[in-house]
C-alpha cells in the first residue's frame, strides 16, 4: 500500500501523523511511505529522519494526496485537503464530525473511506487512539488554566498553590474520564484545592480509591455542578460522549454566578465544547472574555507539546495503521470490531450513529458499509 502523510495545515498545529519509527515499520512490511517535505519539523523530526527510515520525501501535499492509497494525519482535514480526497482512498485521522456539518458534507461528497481515531474502541470500553491525546490535554489543562488565571491575562490573579497564609486556588474538573483524571492529578500536584465530578458512581469509586488523598470527588448533578462552579477559580470541562457533541454544562446566564476573572478551560472544544459560551481558539490567540469570565478553548491543545504528543499518538495508532495497510481497510475492519467502530464515512454514506443524530443525517451500519 502507498501511505501518505501530509504536513498539518491547521493553524499552530505542530504534530505530524507519522513518526519516523512508524514509517520504518511500514516500509519494513513492504509498503511505500510518502512524507510531505517539512511535515515533521514541528515535532522535531527532519526530512532526513524519514529518509533514514526508508520513506520518500515529496514536495507538496497535492502529490501526497494524489499518490497515496491511505492518508494518515492528526487533525481533521481542512477544506483544501477535503477537496483532494477521492473515492476509494482511506483517510485515517481525528475527525470530530458531530459539531462540524461542513466537514461531514465534504467527506461524504469525496467518496473516501474515513476512519476516525476518536471512535476506535477497545475491549475495556475505552478509546485507545483518543486516550493518549486526552492524557496530554488533561495534563496541560491546569497548566494553561494557571496561566489564564494570571491578572495580566485577564484572570483573577490567583496562584494555583497559594502561599503560606493564603489559600490555594479552587479547581473544579467536570468529567472524571482520562482528561479529568489527569487534570485533577496535575492540578492537585500544583497545590490547588481540587474537586472532580462525574456521573458514573463506579468511576467515582475508582477515583476515590486511587486519588482520594489528592483530590475530592463528587456526583455531577446540575445543582452540585453550579454550586461548586460558583466557588471555583478554575473550571476544566472534560466531558466526552464518544463521537457525539459535548453537552453544555454551564450556560451563558450562569456566568454571572461565577467569580469575576474565573477561568474556563474547555478540553471538549473539539466536540463543540461543554460551555455554552465556548468557541474554538488557537495557540496564537488562545483566550477571550465573556461577561468577565476568561475562556481558554484551544482546539488542538496537545499541539503545544508536539513532540511528546506525536510520539504518544504514533505509539497508539501504529498497530491500527499497519492492520489497514497489511489487510486493506475492509478486511481489517471485518476482523476487528474495534477498528470498525472507527469507520465514520464510506462511499458517500455516514456510518456513525452519534454523528447522524447530532447532524440529522441518515446513517448505515459499519457492517452494511463493508458490503459496499
Amino acid at each position: 500500500m502507498k501511505i501518505g502523510c501530509p504536513r498539518e495545515i491547521k493553524p499552530q498545529e505542530f504534530r505530524v501523523g507519522m513518526t519516523p519509527n512508524a514509517a520504518r515499520e511500514a516500509v519494513l512490511a513492504g509498503h511505500a511511505v510518502m512524507i510531505e517535505t517539512g511535515a515533521g519539523l514541528g515535532a522535531g523530526f527532519s526530512d532526513g529522519d524519514y529518509i533514514a527510515a526508508g520513506a520518500a520525501i515529496v514536495g507538496t501535499a497535492d502529490e501526497v494526496f494524489a499518490a497515496a492509497d491511505m492518508i494518515v494525519k492528526v487533525k481533521e482535514p481542512q477544506p483544501v485537503e477535503r477537496a483532494r480526497l477521492r473515492p476509494g482512498q482511506v483517510l485515517f485521522t481525528y475527525l470530530h464530525l458531530a459539531p462540524d456539518p461542513d466537514q461531514t458534507r465534504d467527506l461524504l461528497a469525496s467518496g473516501a473511506t474515513c476512519i476516525a481515531y476518536e471512535t476506535v474502541t477497545d475491549d475495556r470500553g475505552g478509546l485507545p487512539l483518543l486516550a493518549p491525546m486526552s492524557e496530554v490535554a488533561g495534563r496541560l489543562a491546569p497548566q494553561v488554566g494557571a496561566w489564564t488565571l494570571q491578572k495580566a491575562n485577564g484572570g483573577r490573579g490567583v496562584l494555583m498553590g497559594g502561599v503560606p497564609g493564603v489559600l490555594p486556588a479552587k479547581v473544579l474538573v467536570i468529567g472524571g474520564g482520562v482528561v479529568g483524571t489527569h487534570a485533577g492529578k496535575i492540578a492537585a500536584g500544583m497545590g490547588a484545592d481540587v474537586t472532580v465530578l462525574d456521573r458514573s458512581v463506579n468511576r467515582l469509586r475508582y477515583l476515590d480509591d486511587v486519588f482520594g488523598g489528592q483530590f475530592k470527588c463528587g456526583y455531577a448533578d446540575a445543582a452540585t455542578t453550579i454550586e461548586l462552579a460558583r466557588q471555583a477559580d478554575l473550571i476544566i470541562g472534560a466531558v466526552l460522549i464518544p463521537g457525539a457533541a459535548a453537552p453544555k454544562l454551564i450556560s451563558r446566564a450562569q456566568l454571572a454566578e461565577l467569580k469575576p476573572g474565573a477561568a474556563l478551560v474547555d478540553v471538549a472544544i473539539d466536540q463543540g465544547g461543554c460551555f455554552e459560551t465556548s468557541r474554538a481558539t488557537t495557540h496564537q490567540d488562545p483566550i477571550y472574555e465573556v461577561d468577565g469570565i476568561m475562556h481558554y478553548c484551544v482546539a488542538n491543545m496537545p499541539g503545544a507539546v508536539a513532540r511528546t504528543s506525536t510520539q504518544a499518538l504514533g505509539n497508539a495508532t501504529l498497530p491500527f495503521m499497519m492492520a489497514l495497510a497489511n489487510k486493506g481497510w475492509k478486511r481489517a475492519c471485518a476482523e476487528d470490531k474495534h477498528l470498525l467502530a472507527g469507520l465514520n464515512v464510506h462511499a458517500g454514506k455516514l456510518t456513525y450513529a452519534a454523528v447522524g443524530d447530532a447532524l440529522g443525517l441518515p446513517v448505515i451500519t459499519g457492517a452494511e458499509a463493508l458490503t459496499i
